[in-house]
């Protein structure tokens, strides 16, 4: 390819992937104008036409395809070589980007990441608040940029199943029960064996179709005769309705010291028990911060987790 260099790959691969030129603007923070110059002079540069463009959208002709596949092929090469020189960072400084579910930041991550933040005060940590397991590994689907501008450089997650290509290690198991609103008209208020509570009380219950957690497929083998009053997605909302007293709902133990107003009404039910794992990618794990705060945050959620049973 004559006269090509990464910069103007970028702006086809972001519209192979957005499928149109405002979407492609979007990813790449310009404007319509400026990839429509630099998609024109790519094309003019090749002397081939890399897309149709479609009311539906643009779409990549066989040029534009085997353009798009090798774009793809250098952008993961990009994304090695900056991971890899990140990992030799051995500096107490700068960016760290963490992602977790919100139930984590909002129970069990407050103390830690403070404390985190006295002992490091030249790492800026960075949380996004996510309830999905990210491929650490390769770019979202939105991103055609470089490493510091991807979803997170450290995943802290409530998963039984972890990527085998991430490293890091579990701090704990997060045992869950089933809770009421202390003082609910109609609900439970002690310990009752859980296929009384699944034939008899009201519940509120995950989303219908979910079923990428342990905690959707389990709800969808046993509620499905249940007398479902309301469905949520995280169990924050689940906290937030049951203090209407409208229904019971399986929450994670740590969740009790945050909400005495819960009582808890059945045992731990064991196949709802999950790991928290610190996960990064390989390259970075010799990374200074990354190190530091997967040492020093996951020591302190493990010694909370030992706290709450698990």
């Amino acid at each position: 390819m004559p006269d090509l260099d990464w910069s103007d790959l970028r702006y086809a691969l972001a519209i192979g992937q957005g499928g149109s030129l405002a979407a492609a603007a979007r990813q790449l923070g310009v404007n319509h104008t400026t990839v429509l110059r630099r998609l024109d002079a790519l094309e003019a540069r090749l002397g081939a036409r890399l897309f149709d463009r479609q009311r539906q959208g643009y779409h990549p002709t066989e040029a534009g395809a085997m353009l798009l596949e090798q774009a793809r092929r250098m952008a993961d090469q990009v994304d090695e070589i900056e991971r890899r020189v990140q990992g030799r960072d051995r500096e107490l400084t700068g960016e760290l980007r963490l992602t977790t579910a919100f139930v984590v930041m909002e129970h069990l991550l407050p103390q830690p990441l403070a404390s985190f933040a006295q002992a490091y005060p030249r790492i800026q940590v960075e949380v996004l608040e996510n309830a999905f397991l990210v491929d650490l590994a390769r770019r979202s689907p939105e991103s055609t940029t470089s490493w510091s501008q991807r979803q997170a450089d450290v995943a802290l997650r409530l998963s039984s199943q972890v990527a085998e290509h991430l490293v890091g290690r579990p701090l704990g198991d997060v045992p869950c029960r089933v809770y009421a609103m202390r003082g609910a008209p109609g609900l439970p208020q002690g310990l009752t064996p859980l296929p009384e509570l699944l034939k008899d009380a009201p519940w509120v219950a995950f989303e219908r179709d979910a079923r990428s957690r342990v905690y959707d497929r389990w709800m969808r083998q046993h509620l499905t005769h249940a007398n479902v009053r309301v469905r949520v997605d995280i169990f924050n909302a689940a906290a937030a309705m049951m203090r209407t007293g409208i229904g019971v709902a399986i929450l994670p133990c740590f969740m009790e010291a945050s909400h005495p107003e819960f009582v808890a009404v059945s045992e731990v039910i064991p196949e709802l028990t999950v790991p928290v794992w610190m996960l990064t990618h390989p390259d970075l794990r010799d990374t200074a911060r990354v190190r530091a705060f997967m040492q020093h945050v996951g020591d302190a959620i493990s010694e909370r987790l030992r706290q709450f049973g698990g």
